[in-house]
C-alpha cells in the first residue's frame, strides 16, 4: 500500500503553518497538530508528539521559521533577539537528539550570513533553508535504504527496535529504510518488533508503518527479543539512533543496549542506520553523550492507568548507549561503515 502521509508539513510561504501527525494517537486515530507557533512545536517535541532523531532537527527548524515571524519587518536587533530566544526554547526540548541542535546551528548560521538584509528577506531565506533540510532528509533515507539492503538476506528475520521509519524522518526511515529497500529490491523479509516499553513506540508506530508498506510482521515483548534469536526466527538485528559519538558509541532508546549484547551471545549482526548529521564528532565516546530522563509518571501509569504503588521510585531514562565493538556496521547516506571505530567513522564523514 502507498501511504499518502507526511510526517510534517508546511502550507504557505513565511507567515505559513506548520502540519505534524501527532503520534501519540497512533495506531488507532490519525491526526494532525497545527503548529502556528513556537510553543506548540517545543511542546510536540516534549511530548512526543513528533520524535524520531531526524523529524525532530526538521521540526526545529519549522519551529524556528514560527517563531521569528512575529519579529518579520521589525528592527535587524529585534529579529536576532527573538531568534535567538527561539532557538534556545527548541534546544531546551530534548537533549540527546543532536539533530536538534545541528539544524537549530544551520538556521543560526544562516540568519547570521545575511545580517544588514531585511528581516523579511532574512525570514524567507530561512524558510528555504528549512525546506532544504527537509529534502536533504528525504535524500538521505533513500540513501541509507540503498546502501542498507545489501546486509540483508532474502528469507531473513530482522528484528528492530522503536520505530526509525517514516514517522522518525521526513520520509523513509532510517532503520526501516534499509528494510523497505530490501523489500523493494525483491528480498522476502519478516520483521519482528520490540514493543519498546515504556510509550510502545514499536508497537503502536512501526508496526502500523510496516503494515501500510505490506511488510510482513510480528510485535513481541522488549522481554522476548532473547527467545526468538535462540528459537532462529531473527537474523539480523537493525535500530536508528539520536547521537553518536565519535567513536561509533551509539545512542538509542532505552532497551536498544540490551539488544545488541543479546546479538553479539547469539552470533547476528547488529546493525545501525543513522544520517550523518546524527554523528557528534566534537563527543569522543558516549559516556559524553547526555541522556534525557522522562517523567515517572510514563512507567507507573503508562497510558492513564495506574500500574504501580503510590509514591514508588522510579528510575526512566529515554536512552541508552550501545557500545561501538557490539556493532558491526553503520549504515549512513554515504555508505556503510565496518568495522565501527574512530578511523572509519572519520574516514566516511570527511
Amino acid at each position: 500500500m502507498n501511504r499518502h502521509w507526511k510526517t510534517l508539513r508546511w502550507v504557505g510561504g513565511v507567515d505559513g503553518t506548520l502540519f505534524l501527525i501527532d503520534q501519540t494517537l497512533l495506531p488507532t486515530e490519525f491526526r494532525e497538530i497545527e503548529c502556528r507557533d513556537v510553543e506548540t512545536v517545543v511542546e510536540a517535541i516534549k511530548t512526543l508528539r513528533v520524535r524520531g532523531a531526524p523529524a525532530i532537527g526538521v521540526a526545529a527548524a519549522y519551529g524556528v521559521c514560527l517563531g521569528i515571524q512575529p519579529a518579520i519587518g521589525k528592527a535587524e536587533s529585534t529579529f536576532f533577539e527573538r531568534l535567538q530566544n527561539v532557538s534556545e526554547q527548541l534546544a531546551a526540548s530534548r537533549p540527546t537528539a543532536v539533530n536538534l541542535f545541528w539544524a537549530l546551528k544551520r538556521m543560526q548560521d544562516k540568519a547570521e550570513s545575511l545580517r544588514g538584509r531585511p528581516t523579511k528577506e532574512i525570514a524567507a531565506a530561512l524558510l528555504d533553508e528549512t525546506r532544504a533540510i527537509h529534502e536533504e532528509d528525504r535524500r538521505m533515507c533513500r540513501a541509507i535504504g540503498r546502501h542498507g539492503a545489501e546486509l540483508l538476506q532474502d528469507g531473513q528475520g530482522v528484528l528492530t527496535h522503536c520505530n526509525a521509519g517514516g514517522l522518525a524522518t521526513s520520509d523513509y526511515g532510517t532503520a526501516l529504510a534499509v528494510i523497505y529497500a530490501a523489500a523493494e529490491s525483491g528480498k522476502t523479509l519478516h520483521v519482528y518488533v520490540d514493543e519498546t516499553r515504556p510509550l510502545l513506540q514499536g508497537a503502536r508506530l512501526t508496526t502500523w508503518e510496516l503494515q501500510q508498506r505490506g511488510i510482513e510482521v510480528t510485535l513481541i515483548c522488549d522481554s522476548m527479543a532473547a527467545v526468538v534469536m535462540r528459537e532462529g526466527r531473527v537474523q539480523a538485528v537493525i535500530t536508528g539512533a539520536d547521537r553518536i559519538a565519535a567513536n561509533g558509541d551509539a545512542a538509542n532508546k532505552i532497551g536498544t543496549y540490551g539488544l545488541a549484547v543479546l546479538a553479539k551471545a547469539h552470533n547476528i549482526p547488529f546493525y545501525v542506520a543513522a544520517p550523518s548529521s546524527t554523528f557528534d564528532l566534537s563527543i569522543p565516546d558516549g559516556t559524553q553523550i547526555p541522556i534525557e530522563e522522562r517523567n515517572s509518571r510514563e512507567i507507573t501509569h503508562g497510558f492513564g492507568r495506574q500500574t504501580a504503588p503510590d509514591n514508588i521510585q522510579v528510575y526512566n531514562p529515554a536512552f541508552d548507549v550501545t557500545p561501538a565493538e557490539l556493532i558491526t556496521a553503520i549504515v549512513c547516506e554515504r555508505g556503510v561503515i565496518r568495522p565501527v571505530r574512530r578511523e572509519t567513522i572519520f574516514e566516511m564523514l570527511s
